[in-house]
């Protein structure tokens, strides 16, 4: 087992599922991956085909609207998986792009294998129903804050929640993230900073 995989087999043992045995198993069947700031995980109209296990670096998942505008609907920091679930399982073409905001290093295993996988290591079935849930969780929260929460309130829970995008990301991506303009987040940050 390679000693750059420590980071991967430390994610699968401390969900509680995995045990070392099957975690050694399972990481055996992942490869490495690199991406280059501004490189494409995943491309519109593509099939997806890779579940990554991002270990360095920070991503950001987008579409695009009927005007032209990138809105952007994820962000993926280290120590976090990076897929878009929806086309991964249904086997359809994307709507999202996946792009690399910094040099990106990480593991990833292709569809055939996870399923081999799931198949064959309950404890993996059982792992890979948990990221779902977790994921699920999170959209859900996240769709329901854009309906309840004014745009200072998802502002400060997402400094609070993942204060590396404010390190990562260009202040447009979030703006478009948290459902507002531009000058709306320029705003929101004057008006905290008198208030701090």
């Amino acid at each position: 087992m390679s000693e750059s995989k420590k980071d991967l087999i430390q994610f699968f043992l401390q969900s509680g599922l995995v045990n070392r045995e099957n975690a050694v198993l399972i990481t055996d069947r992942f490869n490495e991956k690199k991406l280059h700031k501004n490189e494409f995980f995943l491309q519109e109209g593509k099939l997806p085909d890779e579940y990554l296990f991002l270990q360095k670096g920070f991503m950001r998942a987008y579409a695009v609207d009927p005007e032209g505008n990138e809105v952007t609907t994820a962000f993926y920091s280290a120590n976090n998986v990076v897929f878009e679930v929806s086309s991964f399982f249904n086997r359809t073409k994307s709507k999202e792009n996946i792009q690399a905001l910094t040099d990106c290093e990480g593991w990833f295993i292709s569809y055939e294998e996870l399923n081999n996988l799931f198949h064959s290591l309950p404890a993996f079935r059982d792992f890979g129903r948990s990221i779902l849930v977790k994921g699920f969780s999170s959209l859900k929260t996240r769709m329901l804050s854009l309906i309840t929460e004014t745009a200072e309130e998802r502002y400060r829970h997402l400094m609070n929640a993942q204060p590396e995008i404010f390190q990562y990301a260009p202040l447009k991506h979030i703006a478009s993230y948290l459902g507002i303009t531009d000058t709306s987040l320029s705003r929101i940050r004057k008006e905290l900073a008198v208030k701090e």
